[in-house]
């Protein structure tokens, strides 16, 4: 690997992809808080994945910071830098470095399905691919969207007493289910947990239609009969949760594909909704960037390697320095 190290660093600048402690330069892929981190000098990112920091870090949480759009290159010596859409999370970005004609993409965390509320993920061919492989096993195949938040509305009609209690990560994840019930006819205000209260207003101030959403500190009685709660997976387990009567508990992730899982978290009705790519999705960007190396990072690595070397692509295991297990957020 020529141009970058096992700290996503490129080598020539000095400038660090996703770096998990803080250095001088770093390129921002996005804002969830396992690539984005506080105390850096210099951030390159884009507005959106800027704007999110600030929102959960604070506004000095680097001391400086730099816009980027998406298409647009940076010259830096002889190294372009460019960032195209992940269609990950709102601001998400691929990251794609040209040194003397030889394309290096780092895709960062990344999804080819259209959510309606992120930038749709662009293809970009290059030399080099350093591809997440966070669902990187064959099992991984995620069922559509649109049709696991009809478990909800089914529910709903179902069980009219009850209040529906939805786990989901505060950026992305939230918004995303939110905009699925939405588009699934769902009309009713939505509670919301404080946790994502922020971050629900910047997508709306973002143009992204989320509909009525009010905060659950602002009620008086927790008695919401046929109403959806939506909150951070963690307050499912709280005390938090113990307020809400006859509660039927569900929570939107890809790992829910897994009987174990939705066991061991005391899932009702799990929603197998992932804002990363599956195993089809990953191994088709593999082959449409027409990509002679492969290095993956973040994940089950060891499948997809197999796979490439079986289809005569070079692919390599790629172990990021500092880097803690993937989490999908």
């Amino acid at each position: 690997m020529n141009i970058l190290d096992n700290r996503l660093n490129i080598k020539p600048l000095n400038i660090f992809i996703d770096p998990q402690y803080p250095v001088e330069k770093a390129i921002i892929s996005h804002a969830h808080a396992d690539h984005a981190k506080s105390g850096h000098d210099k951030v390159l990112a884009t507005k959106e994945t800027i704007d999110i920091m600030k929102i959960r870090y604070g506004e000095n949480c680097a001391k400086s910071f730099q816009v980027i759009n998406y298409g647009e290159s940076l010259k830096i010596n002889d190294v372009d830098i460019t960032l195209y859409p992940a269609g990950h999370i709102l601001g998400s970005a691929q990251i794609l470095i040209n040194f003397k004609g030889q394309k290096t993409l780092v895709t960062g965390d990344y999804k080819t399905v259209d959510d309606k509320i992120s930038t749709p993920f662009e293809l970009i061919k290059c030399d080099t691919l350093v591809s997440e492989a966070t669902f990187g096993l064959p099992i991984f195949r995620h069922p559509n969207a649109n049709e696991e938040i009809k478990k909800i509305i089914t529910s709903l009609n179902n069980n009219s007493r009850s209040t529906h209690l939805i786990g989901c990560y505060a950026l992305g994840k939230a918004q995303r289910v939110i905009s699925l019930l939405r588009d699934s006819g769902y009309k009713e205000t939505i509670f919301i947990h404080g946790a994502l209260e922020k971050i629900c207003r910047y997508y709306m101030n973002n143009n992204i239609k989320l509909g009525n959403l009010e905060k659950i500190s602002n009620l008086k009685d927790f008695d919401l009969k046929n109403n959806v709660v939506i909150a951070p997976p963690s307050a499912l387990k709280d005390r938090w949760s113990r307020r809400f009567k006859n509660k039927i508990s569900s929570q939107a992730s890809g790992w829910l594909s897994i009987k174990q899982r939705v066991k061991q978290n005391q899932i009702e009705i799990p929603l197998v909704i992932s804002d990363h790519s599956d195993w089809n999705e990953l191994t088709k960007t593999i082959t449409n960037t027409r990509a002679e190396k492969v290095l993956f990072m973040h994940g089950n690595e060891e499948a997809l390697v197999y796979w490439c070397k079986k289809k005569g692509i070079d692919a390599l295991p790629l172990s990021i320095h500092g880097l803690k297990e993937k989490v999908e957020k």
